[in-house]
């Protein structure tokens, strides 16, 4: 059974940063793709998720452009754990971000790895908030 548990949000001052983490059980990260995502304030649906940044199996990374040079994603595969890492944090950055799994498809896939509904496995989300 794929679990995911984020932890490390809280409230900051623009400009600051934040390290989220998500520690991840029942599978094995190498075989997943993994991301984050953000949802704002006053949006509930799961497809109002947007990506913020996505890591192949093999440790490619890919990120939106409201927080390429920003933020930093990295994992470590021997304890399952996702990180992401948040500098020069900005009001817009505030959301719920969530952590989020699926396996490697068993068939070529093109997608970008961005959108919601390519994963099936999500946390429960952590808040991040940035005061101007």
């Amino acid at each position: 059974q794929v679990q995911l548990v984020e932890s490390g949000g809280g409230s900051v001052q623009a400009g600051g940063s934040l390290r989220l983490s998500c520690v991840g059980s029942g599978f094995n990260s190498s075989t997943y793709y993994m991301a984050w995502f953000r949802q704002a304030p006053g949006e509930q649906r799961k497809m109002e998720r947007k990506g913020v940044a996505v890591i192949s199996p093999d440790g490619i990374t890919t990120y939106g452009d409201s927080v390429q040079g920003r933020f930093t994603i990295s994992k470590d595969s021997a304890s399952n754990t996702l990180h992401l890492q948040m500098n020069n944090l900005k009001p817009e950055d505030t959301a719920v971000y969530y952590c989020a799994a699926e396996p490697l498809p068993r068939v070529k896939y093109g997608g970008s790895w961005f959108y919601w509904y390519e994963y099936n496995y999500w946390g429960q989300g952590t808040q991040v908030t940035v005061s101007s």
